[in-house]
């Protein structure tokens, strides 16, 4: 049980994490130029957006539930098992960010979700 659950926030505070992140991303805007001090001021941009923090937090979460897993589990059976994270931000991507997820996108998604289902029985 507590192996289905760390999994669960694995997966869940990792897509959310770079939604969040992405989401502050989009009001910082795009990054064209990278002298070092562009690049600072999009940082000094970025830590004044909500979004950021609780995407670092999320991420953050995820990160120590993952040293957890792989200190209980196999690497083989832990990794391959977190690409859920992958269908869950594409559905994130599309149902919070707005954004167009195309028919191959969603072929791919649907790969990922038969991979891990066969690295769960297997």
């Amino acid at each position: 049980m507590r192996t289905a659950l760390s999994f669960a926030v694995v997966i869940l505070a990792n897509a959310a994490g770079e939604i969040a992140i992405t989401r502050a991303m989009k009001q910082v805007g795009e990054v064209v130029n990278f002298t070092p001090l562009a690049l600072l001021r999009v940082l000094r941009s970025a830590i004044r957006i909500r979004w950021m923090w609780v995407g670092l937090f999320l991420m953050t979460l995820q990160l120590f539930f993952m040293l957890m897993l792989l200190s209980w589990e196999n690497v083989s059976f832990v990794i391959p098992a977190t690409a859920l994270s992958y269908v869950v931000g594409a559905l994130g991507a599309k149902f919070l960010l707005g954004e167009k997820v195309s028919g191959v996108r969603w072929i791919g998604v649907s790969l990922v979700s038969i991979g891990v289902a066969l690295v769960w029985i297997g």
